[in-house]
Protein backbone atom coordinates (compact mmCIF):
# COMPACT_ATOMS: atom_id res chain seq x y z
CA UNK A 1 0.00 0.00 0.00
CA UNK A 2 2.69 2.52 1.04
CA UNK A 3 4.33 2.01 -2.29
CA UNK A 4 1.33 2.67 -4.15
CA UNK A 5 0.72 5.96 -2.49
CA UNK A 6 4.40 6.88 -3.12
CA UNK A 7 4.02 5.84 -7.06
CA UNK A 8 0.84 7.71 -6.81
CA UNK A 9 2.96 11.19 -5.21
CA UNK A 10 5.75 10.88 -7.59
CA UNK A 11 3.20 11.02 -10.84
CA UNK A 12 1.34 14.31 -9.28
CA UNK A 13 0.74 16.09 -12.58
CA UNK A 14 -0.25 13.45 -14.17
CA UNK A 15 -2.83 12.16 -11.55
CA UNK A 16 -3.71 16.41 -11.80
CA UNK A 17 -4.77 16.23 -15.23
CA UNK A 18 -6.38 12.94 -14.97
CA UNK A 19 -8.47 14.56 -11.94
CA UNK A 20 -9.20 17.99 -14.20
CA UNK A 21 -11.04 15.29 -17.05
CA UNK A 22 -12.74 13.53 -14.51
CA UNK A 23 -14.07 16.60 -13.04
CA UNK A 24 -15.51 17.74 -16.35
CA UNK A 25 -17.51 14.71 -16.13
CA UNK A 26 -18.42 14.94 -13.03
CA UNK A 27 -19.43 18.90 -13.72
CA UNK A 28 -22.08 17.77 -16.40
CA UNK A 29 -23.50 15.40 -14.91
CA UNK A 30 -24.02 17.18 -11.34
CA UNK A 31 -24.91 20.93 -13.39
CA UNK A 32 -27.45 18.58 -15.44
CA UNK A 33 -29.13 16.63 -12.18
CA UNK A 34 -29.03 20.91 -10.57
CA UNK A 35 -30.87 22.39 -13.12
CA UNK A 36 -33.64 19.37 -12.87
CA UNK A 37 -33.86 20.25 -9.48
CA UNK A 38 -33.50 24.18 -10.00
CA UNK A 39 -36.99 23.94 -12.24
CA UNK A 40 -38.76 22.01 -10.51
CA UNK A 41 -38.42 23.70 -7.08
CA UNK A 42 -39.23 27.03 -8.92
CA UNK A 43 -41.92 25.86 -10.75
CA UNK A 44 -43.30 24.86 -7.79
CA UNK A 45 -42.81 27.84 -5.57
CA UNK A 46 -44.80 29.42 -8.58
CA UNK A 47 -47.63 26.96 -8.38
CA UNK A 48 -47.91 27.68 -4.36
CA UNK A 49 -48.19 31.31 -4.85
CA UNK A 50 -51.12 31.03 -7.04
CA UNK A 51 -52.69 27.97 -4.28
CA UNK A 52 -52.89 30.58 -1.40
CA UNK A 53 -54.04 33.34 -3.99
CA UNK A 54 -57.02 30.91 -5.23
CA UNK A 55 -57.26 29.97 -1.00
CA UNK A 56 -57.32 33.94 -0.31
CA UNK A 57 -60.87 34.01 -3.00
CA UNK A 58 -62.69 30.68 -2.18
CA UNK A 59 -62.14 30.08 1.55
CA UNK A 60 -63.91 27.17 2.00
CA UNK A 61 -61.35 25.00 0.74
CA UNK A 62 -58.97 25.75 3.48
CA UNK A 63 -60.42 22.83 5.40
CA UNK A 64 -59.35 20.64 2.23
CA UNK A 65 -55.86 22.44 2.23
CA UNK A 66 -55.62 21.10 6.03
CA UNK A 67 -56.26 17.78 4.87
CA UNK A 68 -53.49 17.94 2.30
CA UNK A 69 -51.22 19.48 4.74
CA UNK A 70 -51.53 16.20 6.91
CA UNK A 71 -50.71 14.19 4.38
CA UNK A 72 -48.61 15.84 2.40
CA UNK A 73 -46.65 16.46 6.19
CA UNK A 74 -46.37 12.77 6.55
CA UNK A 75 -45.24 11.91 3.74
CA UNK A 76 -42.01 14.17 3.71
CA UNK A 77 -41.85 12.67 7.53
CA UNK A 78 -41.19 9.48 6.07
CA UNK A 79 -39.07 10.66 3.47
CA UNK A 80 -36.61 12.18 6.01
CA UNK A 81 -36.60 8.90 8.13
CA UNK A 82 -36.26 7.30 5.05
CA UNK A 83 -33.16 9.03 4.42
CA UNK A 84 -31.96 11.47 7.13
CA UNK A 85 -28.79 12.72 4.85
CA UNK A 86 -31.12 14.52 2.92
CA UNK A 87 -32.89 16.32 5.41
CA UNK A 88 -32.60 20.07 6.08
CA UNK A 89 -29.53 21.84 4.10
CA UNK A 90 -27.34 19.15 3.07
CA UNK A 91 -23.87 20.74 3.12
CA UNK A 92 -23.64 20.06 6.61
CA UNK A 93 -23.78 16.51 5.58
CA UNK A 94 -22.28 17.16 2.53
CA UNK A 95 -19.00 18.15 5.05
CA UNK A 96 -19.76 15.08 7.29
CA UNK A 97 -18.99 12.62 4.03
CA UNK A 98 -15.78 14.27 3.25
CA UNK A 99 -14.33 15.37 6.27
CA UNK A 100 -15.31 12.59 8.28
CA UNK A 101 -16.10 9.76 6.24
CA UNK A 102 -20.28 9.44 6.79
CA UNK A 103 -22.35 7.25 4.45
CA UNK A 104 -23.77 9.26 1.18
CA UNK A 105 -26.31 6.69 -0.41
CA UNK A 106 -26.66 8.73 -3.10
CA UNK A 107 -29.76 6.72 -4.92
CA UNK A 108 -31.59 7.45 -1.75
CA UNK A 109 -30.31 11.18 -1.65
CA UNK A 110 -31.67 12.03 -4.95
CA UNK A 111 -35.35 10.38 -4.45
CA UNK A 112 -35.46 12.53 -1.35
CA UNK A 113 -33.95 15.45 -2.45
CA UNK A 114 -36.21 15.57 -5.70
CA UNK A 115 -39.27 13.94 -4.08
CA UNK A 116 -39.74 15.91 -0.48
CA UNK A 117 -37.70 19.70 -1.87
CA UNK A 118 -40.43 19.23 -4.80
CA UNK A 119 -43.36 19.10 -2.27
CA UNK A 120 -42.01 21.32 0.39
CA UNK A 121 -42.19 24.23 -2.78
CA UNK A 122 -45.77 23.39 -3.53
CA UNK A 123 -46.64 24.72 0.11
CA UNK A 124 -44.41 27.60 -0.48
CA UNK A 125 -42.15 26.54 2.65
CA UNK A 126 -39.34 29.36 3.21
CA UNK A 127 -36.33 26.70 2.04
CA UNK A 128 -33.61 27.43 -0.81
CA UNK A 129 -32.44 25.21 -3.14
CA UNK A 130 -28.61 26.00 -3.00
CA UNK A 131 -27.63 23.35 0.06
CA UNK A 132 -29.92 20.84 -1.71
CA UNK A 133 -28.49 21.24 -4.94
CA UNK A 134 -24.67 21.26 -3.24
CA UNK A 135 -25.83 17.86 -2.01
CA UNK A 136 -27.27 16.47 -5.47
CA UNK A 137 -24.30 17.79 -7.03
CA UNK A 138 -21.69 15.74 -4.29
CA UNK A 139 -24.38 12.79 -4.43
CA UNK A 140 -23.72 12.85 -8.69
CA UNK A 141 -20.28 12.94 -7.92
CA UNK A 142 -20.24 9.85 -5.49
CA UNK A 143 -22.29 7.92 -8.28
CA UNK A 144 -19.75 8.75 -10.90
CA UNK A 145 -16.41 8.27 -8.96
CA UNK A 146 -17.41 4.69 -8.44
CA UNK A 147 -17.37 4.13 -12.39
CA UNK A 148 -13.90 6.50 -12.69
CA UNK A 149 -11.64 5.65 -9.45
CA UNK A 150 -10.81 2.69 -6.82
CA UNK A 151 -8.90 5.40 -4.04
CA UNK A 152 -10.63 7.11 -1.41
CA UNK A 153 -8.32 10.65 -1.64
CA UNK A 154 -9.37 10.94 -5.76
CA UNK A 155 -13.20 10.19 -4.46
CA UNK A 156 -13.40 12.89 -2.39
CA UNK A 157 -11.87 15.64 -4.63
CA UNK A 158 -14.49 14.17 -6.98
CA UNK A 159 -17.20 14.26 -4.54
CA UNK A 160 -16.23 18.14 -3.78
CA UNK A 161 -16.32 18.82 -7.27
CA UNK A 162 -19.50 17.72 -7.71
CA UNK A 163 -20.71 19.77 -4.26
CA UNK A 164 -19.39 22.93 -6.19
CA UNK A 165 -20.90 22.30 -9.18
CA UNK A 166 -24.45 21.79 -7.18
CA UNK A 167 -23.57 25.68 -6.27
CA UNK A 168 -22.42 26.94 -9.30
CA UNK A 169 -25.33 25.30 -11.41
CA UNK A 170 -28.10 26.58 -8.41
CA UNK A 171 -26.71 30.42 -8.66
CA UNK A 172 -24.80 30.45 -11.93
CA UNK A 173 -21.36 31.19 -9.66
CA UNK A 174 -18.60 29.35 -10.60
CA UNK A 175 -16.59 31.28 -8.93
CA UNK A 176 -18.86 31.06 -5.69
CA UNK A 177 -18.85 27.14 -6.59
CA UNK A 178 -14.80 26.86 -6.59
CA UNK A 179 -14.46 29.14 -3.28
CA UNK A 180 -17.18 27.36 -0.89
CA UNK A 181 -15.39 23.78 -1.74
CA UNK A 182 -11.90 25.58 -0.77
CA UNK A 183 -13.50 27.70 2.56
CA UNK A 184 -16.14 26.62 3.81
CA UNK A 185 -15.92 22.56 3.01
CA UNK A 186 -12.00 21.59 3.03
CA UNK A 187 -10.73 24.88 4.75
CA UNK A 188 -7.47 24.50 2.56
CA UNK A 189 -6.43 25.70 -0.88
CA UNK A 190 -5.16 22.55 -2.13
CA UNK A 191 -4.17 22.06 -5.95
CA UNK A 192 -6.19 19.19 -6.50
CA UNK A 193 -8.78 20.36 -4.91
CA UNK A 194 -8.77 23.68 -6.53
CA UNK A 195 -8.25 21.95 -10.21
CA UNK A 196 -11.82 19.56 -9.43
CA UNK A 197 -13.24 22.55 -7.94
CA UNK A 198 -12.97 24.25 -10.76
CA UNK A 199 -13.33 21.89 -13.75
CA UNK A 200 -16.46 20.51 -12.28
CA UNK A 201 -17.86 24.45 -11.42
CA UNK A 202 -17.11 25.97 -14.65
CA UNK A 203 -18.30 22.67 -16.24
CA UNK A 204 -21.62 23.27 -14.53
CA UNK A 205 -22.19 26.60 -15.69
CA UNK A 206 -22.08 26.17 -18.96
CA UNK A 207 -24.56 23.44 -18.59
CA UNK A 208 -26.94 26.11 -16.52
CA UNK A 209 -26.22 28.74 -18.78
CA UNK A 210 -28.05 26.46 -21.36
CA UNK A 211 -30.93 25.88 -19.92
CA UNK A 212 -31.36 29.33 -17.68
CA UNK A 213 -29.34 32.03 -20.16
CA UNK A 214 -26.89 34.14 -19.16
CA UNK A 215 -28.47 36.90 -17.13
CA UNK A 216 -27.12 36.71 -13.67
CA UNK A 217 -30.12 35.01 -10.87
CA UNK A 218 -30.24 38.27 -8.85
CA UNK A 219 -30.37 41.05 -11.85
CA UNK A 220 -30.75 44.45 -10.74
CA UNK A 221 -31.79 47.17 -12.74
CA UNK A 222 -30.27 49.70 -11.43
CA UNK A 223 -26.88 49.76 -8.73
CA UNK A 224 -24.55 52.38 -9.25
CA UNK A 225 -21.09 52.48 -7.93
CA UNK A 226 -21.60 53.43 -4.28
CA UNK A 227 -19.59 57.16 -3.97
CA UNK A 228 -16.57 57.43 -1.52
CA UNK A 229 -18.44 60.02 0.16
CA UNK A 230 -21.15 57.22 0.97
CA UNK A 231 -18.61 54.56 2.39
CA UNK A 232 -19.22 56.54 5.80
CA UNK A 233 -23.04 54.38 5.54
CA UNK A 234 -21.32 50.77 5.41
CA UNK A 235 -20.19 50.81 9.26
CA UNK A 236 -23.75 51.00 10.52
CA UNK A 237 -24.62 48.82 7.24
CA UNK A 238 -22.37 46.31 8.29
CA UNK A 239 -23.51 46.36 12.06
CA UNK A 240 -27.30 45.67 11.12
CA UNK A 241 -26.23 42.81 8.67
CA UNK A 242 -23.90 41.17 11.93
CA UNK A 243 -26.56 41.55 14.24
CA UNK A 244 -29.40 40.21 11.82
CA UNK A 245 -26.90 37.29 10.61
CA UNK A 246 -26.56 36.59 15.01
CA UNK A 247 -30.00 36.93 15.11
CA UNK A 248 -30.51 34.38 11.99
CA UNK A 249 -28.39 31.58 13.17
CA UNK A 250 -30.13 31.44 16.76
CA UNK A 251 -33.48 31.28 15.05
CA UNK A 252 -32.82 28.49 12.97
CA UNK A 253 -31.12 26.48 15.69
CA UNK A 254 -33.10 27.23 18.35
CA UNK A 255 -36.15 26.70 16.57
CA UNK A 256 -34.31 23.25 15.60
CA UNK A 257 -34.34 22.37 19.54
CA UNK A 258 -37.94 23.20 20.09
CA UNK A 259 -38.89 20.88 17.08
CA UNK A 260 -36.53 18.26 18.70
CA UNK A 261 -39.22 18.17 21.31
CA UNK A 262 -41.95 17.36 18.91
CA UNK A 263 -42.66 13.51 17.42
CA UNK A 264 -40.32 13.41 13.65
CA UNK A 265 -43.40 12.09 12.26
CA UNK A 266 -45.01 15.50 12.91
CA UNK A 267 -42.52 18.15 12.49
CA UNK A 268 -43.29 18.81 8.80
CA UNK A 269 -47.00 19.07 9.38
CA UNK A 270 -46.51 22.21 11.95
CA UNK A 271 -44.07 23.55 9.18
CA UNK A 272 -46.84 23.39 6.23
CA UNK A 273 -49.45 24.64 8.77
CA UNK A 274 -47.24 27.67 9.24
CA UNK A 275 -46.70 28.37 5.42
CA UNK A 276 -50.86 28.53 5.01
CA UNK A 277 -51.43 32.00 6.93
CA UNK A 278 -47.68 33.12 5.50
CA UNK A 279 -49.03 32.06 2.12
CA UNK A 280 -53.05 33.52 2.37
CA UNK A 281 -51.65 37.51 3.95
CA UNK A 282 -48.02 37.52 3.14
CA UNK A 283 -47.45 35.97 0.37
CA UNK A 284 -43.87 37.51 -0.61
CA UNK A 285 -42.05 35.41 1.64
CA UNK A 286 -42.91 32.21 0.27
CA UNK A 287 -40.05 30.23 -1.00
CA UNK A 288 -36.21 30.92 -1.27
CA UNK A 289 -37.33 34.66 -1.32
CA UNK A 290 -35.82 35.82 -4.89
CA UNK A 291 -38.92 38.09 -5.46
CA UNK A 292 -37.84 39.82 -1.09
CA UNK A 293 -34.55 40.72 -3.07
CA UNK A 294 -36.26 41.98 -6.28
CA UNK A 295 -38.56 44.04 -3.61
CA UNK A 296 -35.63 45.42 -1.76
CA UNK A 297 -34.02 46.97 -4.74
CA UNK A 298 -36.35 50.07 -4.82
CA UNK A 299 -37.70 49.49 -1.29
CA UNK A 300 -41.27 51.22 -2.33
CA UNK A 301 -43.24 49.96 0.32
CA UNK A 302 -41.75 51.71 2.98
CA UNK A 303 -39.81 50.96 6.12
CA UNK A 304 -42.44 49.16 8.85
CA UNK A 305 -43.66 47.17 5.77
CA UNK A 306 -40.13 45.74 5.19
CA UNK A 307 -39.20 45.39 8.80
CA UNK A 308 -42.42 43.34 8.34
CA UNK A 309 -41.62 41.35 5.76
CA UNK A 310 -37.92 40.74 7.58
CA UNK A 311 -39.27 39.29 10.90
CA UNK A 312 -41.92 37.33 9.09
CA UNK A 313 -39.69 36.03 6.84
CA UNK A 314 -36.67 35.07 9.65
CA UNK A 315 -39.19 33.08 11.48
CA UNK A 316 -41.19 31.53 8.69
CA UNK A 317 -37.60 30.07 7.63
CA UNK A 318 -36.58 29.04 10.99
CA UNK A 319 -39.86 27.33 11.18
CA UNK A 320 -39.56 25.76 7.89
CA UNK A 321 -36.19 24.33 8.00
CA UNK A 322 -35.96 23.34 11.91
CA UNK A 323 -38.52 21.32 11.16
CA UNK A 324 -35.72 19.07 9.34
CA UNK A 325 -37.62 19.40 5.89
CA UNK A 326 -36.26 19.17 2.60
CA UNK A 327 -34.23 22.84 1.76
CA UNK A 328 -31.66 25.19 2.01
CA UNK A 329 -31.29 28.42 3.80
CA UNK A 330 -28.84 30.39 1.46
CA UNK A 331 -31.35 32.17 -0.43
CA UNK A 332 -33.50 32.85 2.53
CA UNK A 333 -30.83 34.51 4.48
CA UNK A 334 -30.14 35.99 1.08
CA UNK A 335 -33.43 37.65 0.94
CA UNK A 336 -33.38 38.68 4.62
CA UNK A 337 -29.83 40.90 4.34
CA UNK A 338 -31.50 42.44 1.21
CA UNK A 339 -34.39 43.66 3.57
CA UNK A 340 -32.01 44.35 6.36
CA UNK A 341 -30.11 46.33 4.16
CA UNK A 342 -32.70 48.30 2.24
CA UNK A 343 -34.23 49.67 5.49
CA UNK A 344 -31.40 51.00 6.33
CA UNK A 345 -31.14 52.82 3.02
CA UNK A 346 -34.47 53.74 3.65
CA UNK A 347 -33.31 55.33 6.61
CA UNK A 348 -30.34 56.48 4.92
CA UNK A 349 -32.74 58.52 2.45
CA UNK A 350 -34.79 60.71 4.78
CA UNK A 351 -31.44 62.02 6.27
CA UNK A 352 -29.97 62.47 2.28
CA UNK A 353 -28.63 60.14 0.83
CA UNK A 354 -29.62 60.02 -3.06
CA UNK A 355 -32.21 56.86 -3.57
CA UNK A 356 -30.39 55.64 -6.46
CA UNK A 357 -28.09 54.21 -3.99
CA UNK A 358 -30.89 51.83 -2.15
CA UNK A 359 -29.56 49.02 -4.66
CA UNK A 360 -26.13 49.27 -3.25
CA UNK A 361 -27.52 48.98 0.16
CA UNK A 362 -29.54 46.39 -0.13
CA UNK A 363 -26.50 44.52 -1.97
CA UNK A 364 -23.98 44.65 0.79
CA UNK A 365 -26.05 43.31 3.31
CA UNK A 366 -26.53 40.51 1.55
CA UNK A 367 -23.42 39.59 1.74
CA UNK A 368 -23.18 40.88 5.24
CA UNK A 369 -25.88 38.58 6.78
CA UNK A 370 -24.30 36.06 4.85
CA UNK A 371 -20.73 36.31 6.09
CA UNK A 372 -22.34 36.56 9.77
CA UNK A 373 -24.49 33.52 9.34
CA UNK A 374 -21.94 31.22 7.66
CA UNK A 375 -18.76 32.56 9.04
CA UNK A 376 -17.33 32.23 5.31
CA UNK A 377 -16.65 35.38 3.81
CA UNK A 378 -14.62 35.57 0.52
CA UNK A 379 -17.56 32.84 -0.62
CA UNK A 380 -20.26 35.34 0.98
CA UNK A 381 -18.34 38.15 -1.21
CA UNK A 382 -18.22 36.42 -4.68
CA UNK A 383 -21.63 34.78 -4.82
CA UNK A 384 -23.12 38.12 -4.29
CA UNK A 385 -21.06 40.37 -6.94
CA UNK A 386 -21.65 37.29 -9.01
CA UNK A 387 -25.75 37.02 -8.48
CA UNK A 388 -25.57 40.33 -8.78
CA UNK A 389 -24.01 40.64 -11.42
CA UNK A 390 -21.32 43.64 -11.54
CA UNK A 391 -17.82 43.89 -10.09
CA UNK A 392 -18.36 47.53 -9.24
CA UNK A 393 -19.73 46.73 -5.82
CA UNK A 394 -16.56 44.31 -4.70
CA UNK A 395 -15.11 46.88 -2.28
CA UNK A 396 -18.41 48.31 -0.50
CA UNK A 397 -19.74 44.54 -0.25
CA UNK A 398 -16.48 43.30 1.25
CA UNK A 399 -16.27 46.09 3.53
CA UNK A 400 -19.47 45.28 4.57
CA UNK A 401 -19.28 41.27 5.09
CA UNK A 402 -16.25 41.57 7.08
CA UNK A 403 -17.72 44.19 9.69
CA UNK A 404 -20.46 41.68 10.04
CA UNK A 405 -18.30 39.09 10.30
CA UNK A 406 -16.48 40.49 13.15
CA UNK A 407 -19.36 41.76 14.90
CA UNK A 408 -21.16 38.19 15.02
CA UNK A 409 -17.68 36.83 15.88
CA UNK A 410 -17.55 39.99 18.88
CA UNK A 411 -21.52 38.19 19.56
CA UNK A 412 -19.61 34.47 19.54
CA UNK A 413 -21.69 33.70 17.02
CA UNK A 414 -20.89 29.80 15.46
CA UNK A 415 -20.63 28.85 12.15
CA UNK A 416 -24.24 27.79 10.85
CA UNK A 417 -23.03 24.78 9.00
CA UNK A 418 -20.84 23.70 11.59
CA UNK A 419 -23.19 23.85 14.36
CA UNK A 420 -25.57 21.65 11.87
CA UNK A 421 -23.15 19.58 11.29
CA UNK A 422 -21.90 18.92 15.09
CA UNK A 423 -25.66 18.72 16.14
CA UNK A 424 -26.23 15.72 13.24
CA UNK A 425 -23.00 14.03 13.55
CA UNK A 426 -24.30 13.94 17.60
CA UNK A 427 -27.69 12.30 16.49
CA UNK A 428 -26.80 10.34 13.75
CA UNK A 429 -23.03 9.96 13.43
CA UNK A 430 -22.60 6.61 14.74
CA UNK A 431 -25.17 5.25 12.25
CA UNK A 432 -23.66 7.25 9.05
CA UNK A 433 -19.98 6.21 9.70
CA UNK A 434 -18.73 4.58 6.58
CA UNK A 435 -16.48 1.89 7.92
CA UNK A 436 -14.86 1.56 4.29
CA UNK A 437 -13.67 5.25 4.64
CA UNK A 438 -10.20 4.21 6.52
CA UNK A 439 -6.86 4.03 4.41
CA UNK A 440 -5.46 6.62 3.00
CA UNK A 441 -6.50 10.61 3.14
CA UNK A 442 -5.12 13.85 3.26
CA UNK A 443 -4.47 17.21 5.65
CA UNK A 444 -2.85 20.29 5.13
CA UNK A 445 -1.30 22.38 7.64
CA UNK A 446 -2.38 25.58 8.79
CA UNK A 447 0.51 28.37 9.49
CA UNK A 448 0.37 28.20 13.72
CA UNK A 449 -1.17 24.58 13.97
CA UNK A 450 0.54 22.76 16.77
CA UNK A 451 2.68 20.58 14.59
CA UNK A 452 4.11 23.48 11.65
CA UNK A 453 7.74 23.67 11.52
CA UNK A 454 8.00 20.76 13.93
CA UNK A 455 10.20 17.55 13.01
CA UNK A 456 7.71 14.13 12.55
CA UNK A 457 9.64 12.51 15.15
CA UNK A 458 8.83 15.22 17.63
CA UNK A 459 5.34 14.50 17.10
CA UNK A 460 3.02 12.29 19.39
CA UNK A 461 1.55 11.10 16.45
CA UNK A 462 -2.30 9.44 17.34
CA UNK A 463 -2.12 5.54 17.28
CA UNK A 464 -2.62 3.89 14.04
CA UNK A 465 -1.47 7.21 12.66
CA UNK A 466 1.00 6.35 9.49
CA UNK A 467 3.02 9.41 7.34
CA UNK A 468 3.38 8.19 4.24
CA UNK A 469 4.01 11.01 2.09
CA UNK A 470 4.36 15.02 2.34
CA UNK A 471 3.23 17.20 -0.67
CA UNK A 472 4.97 20.66 -0.75
CA UNK A 473 3.53 22.70 -3.77
CA UNK A 474 4.52 20.79 -6.90
CA UNK A 475 7.34 18.61 -4.70
CA UNK A 476 6.48 15.36 -3.11
CA UNK A 477 8.89 14.47 -0.50
CA UNK A 478 9.21 11.02 1.31
CA UNK A 479 8.99 11.78 4.86
CA UNK A 480 11.85 10.76 7.55
CA UNK A 481 11.95 11.01 11.21
CA UNK A 482 13.85 14.30 10.49
CA UNK A 483 11.95 16.00 8.13
CA UNK A 484 10.12 19.34 9.27
CA UNK A 485 6.45 20.29 8.80
CA UNK A 486 6.14 23.19 6.72
CA UNK A 487 2.98 25.73 6.54
CA UNK A 488 1.04 25.12 3.25
CA UNK A 489 2.51 21.05 3.86
CA UNK A 490 0.08 18.42 2.18
CA UNK A 491 0.52 15.30 4.35
CA UNK A 492 -0.86 11.82 3.46
CA UNK A 493 -1.70 10.04 5.79
CA UNK A 494 -2.72 6.25 6.45
CA UNK A 495 -4.96 4.67 8.74
CA UNK A 496 -6.77 2.04 9.97
CA UNK A 497 -10.86 2.20 8.36
CA UNK A 498 -12.24 1.51 12.16
CA UNK A 499 -10.43 4.30 13.46
CA UNK A 500 -11.31 6.74 10.06
CA UNK A 501 -13.56 9.55 12.30
CA UNK A 502 -11.45 9.41 15.72
CA UNK A 503 -8.23 10.16 13.79
CA UNK A 504 -9.71 12.84 11.50
CA UNK A 505 -10.99 14.54 14.31
CA UNK A 506 -7.63 14.14 16.27
CA UNK A 507 -5.27 15.20 13.54
CA UNK A 508 -7.54 18.22 12.47
CA UNK A 509 -6.21 19.58 15.77
CA UNK A 510 -3.00 19.01 15.15
CA UNK A 511 -2.80 20.41 11.74
CA UNK A 512 -5.39 23.10 11.80
CA UNK A 513 -5.47 26.59 14.06
CA UNK A 514 -7.91 26.10 16.99
CA UNK A 515 -9.12 28.91 19.75
CA UNK A 516 -6.76 27.47 22.24
CA UNK A 517 -4.44 27.97 20.27
CA UNK A 518 -5.08 31.41 19.34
Amino acid sequence: MQTKVHKLLSNFNQTKWKIAFKSILIGVFAGLLTVLYRIGIEYGTEYAGKLYEYLRGHPNYIVLWLLLIAGAGLLIGWFVKLEPMASGSGIPQTEGVLLYGMKMKWYSILAVRYAGGLVCSLFGLSLGREGPSIQIGAAGGKLLSKKLTNTHIEENYLITGGAAAGLSAAFNAPLSGIIFALEEVHRSFSPLILISATTASLTADFVSKNFFGLKPVLHFTATPQLPINLYIWLLPLGVIAGIVGTLMNRSLLGFQSLYSKVPAAFRPCIALLIALPCGIFLPEVLGGGQNLIRLSENAEKGIVFLAVLLLVKLLFTSTSFGSGVPGGIFLPILSVGALAGSIVGLSARNVGVPSQYLADFAVCAMAGVLSASVKAPVTSILLTVEMSGTLVHMLPVAACSFIALFLSDLLKTEPIYEALLERFVESNGSKMLDEEKGGIHEFPVELGSMICRKKISEIAWPEGVLIVGIRRGMKEIIPKGNTIIMPGDYLVIMSPEEQYKDIRMNLEGYCYVTDQLT
